[in-house]
């Protein structure tokens, strides 16, 4: 059985590689491990190339067929083993980088992508300097962050004195800042192949990232082009003009955009698989499977499976459910106030937090993109309030 070497661990995509017949072996960060059963070597660092590869060459795999990442904080480690150990998909580490450095992504982009301007920030970078050159309230994060982790908003000397401490301070290149857009957010997942947008659906959030990521409930829902058709059409074009100038290879790729009144702001680009539920909501809206489609580009396959733009029957959206605000609330109580396409619950107070808090998920549908949107609020509220609402 052929291997894949798979940086990170993620229940969902392990399913879907057990599908096809493939034998994973992965990389993961200390303490992560995967389940039981599962071959892994653990690593300190998984941005470090070296100690990836270490890890690849120490495991005695006898066939390795491709390597792929379920993490952001893998894409450059991903091309430079395909690229060592002679494996289909993108071995080029350097186009890698302009999909994972926010800097260096921002300044490749030509000057019709609209953006926040962005700029490295050292451990002598001052309040006034940045407040001068990016506005008076501005974003801090990790030049090569995932997730919101240490993103924070800064509007004042302290707030940044706070917002520097998260960092070592010891590289030039480790921080950025950029200006902040006030703007709801909306996501492009989708399939990138042949220098041309294969596929796509947009998503909204019903709260940014940034927000979950300090305390709130991170949900979304896939959009209706027939309500949106000039925002897709836009969507589209952005993302052609971001891959198609930062060189993407063939790839599933994930695009964020503000939507403000004059128009789109491209916000990042990530050439991995979507986050959280997006590739369960978008199989069961529309039948495309990104994981299987993640899959056979690490393998160096021509996708085969549909991937038609026709008009759902029902569009899905999700919601990472976190503890309620007093604490008693049990997937009983979901289940009775709302209607579930799916849901997973852990209410004892030793479940462990995952991504953004959570401590469940729920997937909900409707035929009625707005419907869906009041469906996914009134759930998020519950979740917030409890059930002593």
């Amino acid at each position: 059985m052929p291997t894949m070497v798979v940086i990170g661990y993620r229940p969902d995509l392990d399913q879907a590689l057990q599908r096809r017949d493939i034998s994973p072996y992965y990389v993961v960060q200390a303490p992560s491990i995967p389940p039981s059963g599962r071959r892994f070597t653990r690593v300190a660092d998984m941005e470090n190339a070296q100690e990836i590869l270490r890890a690849a060459l120490g495991a005695g795999i006898d066939e390795v067929a491709g390597v792929l990442t379920v993490h952001e904080m893998g894409v450059f480690g991903a091309a430079y083993l395909r690229q060592q150990l002679g494996l289909p998909g993108n071995a080029d580490s350097k186009t890698a980088l302009y999909f994972r450095d926010k800097f260096l992504q921002k300044s490749r982009l030509p000057p019709q992508v609209r953006r926040a301007r962005c700029r490295y920030v050292s451990h002598d970078t001052s309040f006034t300097d940045l407040a001068d050159d990016l506005g008076k309230v501005f974003v801090v994060k990790p030049a090569t962050g995932a997730g919101s982790l240490r993103t924070n908003i800064v509007r004042s000397a302290e707030e940044y004195a706070q917002a520097s401490e998260l960092f070592s301070g010891r590289s030039d290149v480790e921080v950025v800042a950029e200006s902040f857009i006030d703007a709801p957010e909306v996501y492009l997942d989708g399939i990138w192949q042949n220098g041309a947008l294969r596929w796509s659906s947009m998503t909204r959030y019903h709260l940014s990232p940034l927000s979950a990521a300090q305390g709130g409930v991170l949900a979304a829902h896939l959009l209706d082009r027939r309500r949106n058709p000039a925002l897709f059409d836009h969507m589209e074009i952005l993302a052609g003009q971001v891959l198609g100038s930062l060189g993407a290879p063939d790839c599933v790729f994930h695009m964020e955009a503000f939507v403000e009144e004059e128009g789109l702001t491209f916000g990042e680009c990530a050439i991995r698989l979507p986050g959280a539920l997006s590739p369960q909501i978008n199989k069961l809206t529309f039948g495309v499977d990104l994981f299987d489609a993640e899959i056979s580009i690490a393998l160096g396959e021509e996708l085969t499976q549909p991937l038609g733009s026709g008009v759902p029957d029902r569009l899905h959206g999700y919601i990472l459910l976190r503890r309620s605000a007093d604490g008693n609330l049990t997937q009983e109580e979901f289940e009775r106030r709302f209607r579930f396409d799916d849901i997973e619950y852990f209410s004892s107070p030793d479940t462990p937090l995952g991504p953004y808090g959570k401590v469940g998920h729920a997937i909900v549908s409707d035929p009625d993109e707005v419907e869906l949107q009041k469906t996914i609020e009134e759930i998020v509220h519950f979740n917030e309030v409890g059930g002593g609402e």
